[in-house]
């Protein structure tokens, strides 16, 4: 096995306390996360004492339970090389460019830090974030995402007991589509102002809290939106911007109850013709993960 972490398909506890800028004696128990992708290695931050209490089992009113622990952080490990310092720099001011226009209730918050990454004799710069743990459930923007959808997801949060008190199901239904209207606001002024818009495409980006706020967890993949008629590829081969914008639309449309469709963006990004050539692009992007043995978070077609 290459000796380089970022290379390794999959990383356990003793792989993070290894590394060089980590502490051999650290108070957690690292565990990978089941959404460590293409982009990220994603591990839980997890309470040693908590771990045990799911192996173990305690046990409650006469009852033995084995409580599954929640993070108390998401450590977040960049599988991108930086050939130069500006090329992370650059990297890390769009990141802080989605958590300054969502803010900490549309976006995990995360603290982005570069560590100097010893390994096989080489050192290197690393990417790395401690990111806010989410309670919620996956919001798929290629889904139904109707009402009879939401209140699904509404009755996944009742059965994980994170579903608020005091609210019915009606009141929470308009939450989440006003909320909804919130977070797409604030994504179209960071794409009118910055030119950048997060990847919304990836089923698992976003998520529906309890409280029915929308709020994306990964901000691995920010692109810039050109003003040409070129489709952008990302370092991957996938057409991601494209598929973020149409995303967003489908979101507006089904979510947040405003279609937008007179939008100059939408116009261009919509246009059936360009539509064509993105999926067979998302085809090529899957035919080449699957000729790589390669794992993909992106919807086929």
């Amino acid at each position: 096995m290459t000796a380089d972490i970022r290379d390794h398909p999959r990383l356990a506890h003793d792989d993070i306390v290894a590394l060089n800028f980590v502490r051999k004696k650290v108070p957690f128990i690292f565990r990978r996360h089941y959404r460590t992708g293409l982009r990220s290695h994603i591990m839980e931050v997890l309470n040693p004492v908590d771990v045990r209490h799911q192996e173990e089992g305690v046990t409650i009113d006469g009852v033995r339970w084995f409580p599954r622990p929640a993070p108390l952080k998401m450590l977040r490990i960049f599988r991108t090389r930086f050939e130069e310092l500006e090329s992370a720099d650059e990297e890390l001011d769009r990141v802080r460019m989605v958590n300054q226009y969502l803010g900490p209730d549309y976006v995990a918050g995360s603290e982005e830090f570069l560590v100097d990454y010893r390994s096989g004799g080489r050192r290197d710069r690393l990417l790395c974030g401690l990111q806010e743990y989410v309670t919620g459930e996956v919001i798929d923007p290629w889904g139904r995402l109707d009402s009879t959808y939401l209140m699904s997801l509404m009755g996944r949060l009742r059965s994980r007991k994170a579903f608020p008190v005091g609210i019915t199901a009606e009141e929470w239904l308009v939450r989440v589509r006003d909320m909804a209207q919130a977070f797409l606001r604030r994504l179209q002024r960071m794409i009118e102002n910055e030119k950048l818009i997060p990847d919304l495409a990836g089923v698992g980006n976003l998520l529906i809290t309890p409280s029915g706020r929308m709020k994306l967890v990964d901000i691995n993949n920010i692109s810039a939106i050109s003003s040409g008629s070129a489709i952008s590829l990302d370092d991957r081969g996938y057409p991601v911007c494209d598929k973020s914008i149409q995303a967003l639309f489908i979101l507006q449309e089904k979510v947040a109850g405003d279609s937008g469709d007179a939008d100059a963006l939408y116009q261009r990004f919509l246009d059936p013709e360009r539509m064509k050539q993105v999926e067979a692009m998302v085809r090529r992007f899957h035919l080449n993960m699957a000729s790589c043995a390669g794992a993909s978070s992106y919807p086929r077609g």
